[in-house]
């Protein structure tokens, strides 16, 4: 908090040294307590007022020039981590959900790794951590533009897709499920194998409420997770239907 006997932008209104000096001032204190973007702000204001008032002092600007850019790097750094995931660097639970609120009905699918406590419990906790790493990276390998991927909780993730067609989303979520169960896991521990089931809820033709579709997908999930595991599941005309590549080169539904 900013002391009562600390310098104030508005007592030196008159002077553009002294007011420069207070934003620098206040920009350390918020600094100081972690508030880099009111920290930025006021850093900011000292750099503009140093460009335009004291023009025969380049070497201040140049000063303030390098916090401010400290202070933009630190502020970047500080957003990204609380939206990302520490562990996968997948989006975490807070960004999915402000950014479904953002968009307009999006195809979403919800993905479950298949028995992880038994991966934890057989191969350890370090090994569960390097799974959910290689999962991520496997599941983000082939999003469309302007998709993304985020940790919904635990081995939950969401694959979150903009402007897909449903017979898209189906094939994304297919396309990575194969990948994951082809993979070759022994890279990361010997006799290791590592399956994913994936609910499907495609973008609505009225639109329609985002965490709705979640919901359905989450239903989906459990339908696919409920007939066997390692399938996708999805709704067509009414009714759920389950996917499984069966080579290489065709697919369809298991029900």
């Amino acid at each position: 908090m900013v002391t009562r006997n600390r310098a104030h932008p508005q007592s030196a209104a008159h002077d553009p040294g002294a007011l420069i000096a207070a934003h620098e001032s206040i920009a350390n204190v918020f600094a100081a307590q972690g508030d880099w973007r009111r920290a930025y702000e006021h850093l900011r204001s000292a750099l503009d007022h140093a460009q335009a008032e004291l023009p025969a002092r380049p070497h201040i600007p140049e000063q303030y020039r390098r916090e401010v850019e400290q202070l933009r790097r630190e502020t970047a750094r500080a957003r990204h981590e609380s939206l990302t995931d520490a562990l996968t660097a997948a989006y975490n639970r807070r960004y999915l959900d402000r950014t479904l609120a953002e968009l307009r009905s999006p195809a979403v699918a919800l993905i479950d790794l298949d028995h992880f406590k038994d991966t934890n419990d057989t191969f350890g906790h370090e090994v569960g951590d390097r799974v959910l790493q290689r999962v991520v990276a496997l599941l983000r390998r082939h999003l469309p533009h302007g998709a993304f991927c985020a940790r919904y909780g635990g081995e939950e993730f969401a694959l979150v897709l903009p402007r897909s067609a449903a017979h898209s989303a189906v094939a994304l979520a297919e396309r990575v499920r194969s990948q994951v169960a082809d993979y070759d896991w022994s890279e990361v521990r010997p006799g290791l194998s590592v399956t994913i089931s994936v609910g499907v809820a495609p973008t609505p033709p009225d639109g329609g409420d985002p965490y709705a579709q979640l919901r359905e997908a989450d239903t989906l999930l459990y339908e696919a997770k409920r007939a066997g595991r390692n399938l996708v599941a999805f709704r067509e005309n009414g009714r759920v239907r389950l996917l499984r590549t069966l080579s290489a080169h065709a697919a369809r539904p298991c029900s």
